[in-house]
């Protein structure tokens, strides 16, 4: 494969994994995982979570993609993109370390943005916590972040409806 293709193939993936994270957090985590993924939505004071059980699918789907695409394992059956997919969940798995661990819920760093695009992502994924229990919410990706006030809309929407249990802070 030539330089430019495997740096589209894995930048390809990397914003195919965040729609894989979108359906995964709506439909796994809100579904029929809200047991590992309940306590990443309550308070606590543990360093690890439940909900940090997930990650190791991320990591499995890499590490599989590495070795499809690997000659030392697969020998003459390796497929090459598959190393480049497998780089490109990688690269997905520390940005969404990085932004959603790391910056929204400031596990390995403290730092509250005031502007941009960071601090809309914080907006939007503490409005996605704005629902208590599993059903409801929005924003259920963890890298690209829709408008706040369409998120605020869209809860008040769905309290209203009985759709959603919202927390007081935000019932207007």
């Amino acid at each position: 494969m030539s330089l430019p293709a495997i740096i589209a193939l894995i930048v390809a993936t990397v914003v195919a994994m965040e729609f894989v994270a979108w359906g995964s957090h709506k439909y796994i985590m809100h579904g029929f995982g809200w047991a590992w993924h309940r306590d990443h939505h309550e308070p606590h004071d543990k360093m690890l979570e439940k909900n940090d059980l997930f990650g190791l699918f991320g990591a499995a789907l890499s590490i599989s993609m590495f070795a499809v695409g690997s000659p030392m394992i697969m020998g003459s059956s390796a497929w090459a993109p598959g190393t480049w997919i497998g780089l490109g969940v990688l690269f997905y798995g520390i940005i969404y370390t990085v932004v959603h661990d790391g910056l929204v819920h400031q596990r390995y760093f403290r730092w509250v943005p005031r502007r941009g695009y960071a601090k809309r992502l914080v907006q939007a994924h503490k409005l996605h916590h704005a629902t208590i229990g599993k059903e409801g919410g929005v924003s259920f990706g963890f890298v690209f972040a829709r408008d706040p006030a369409k998120l605020k809309a869209e809860l008040k929407a769905q309290r209203e409806a009985g759709v959603a249990v919202v927390r007081e802070a935000l019932v207007d």
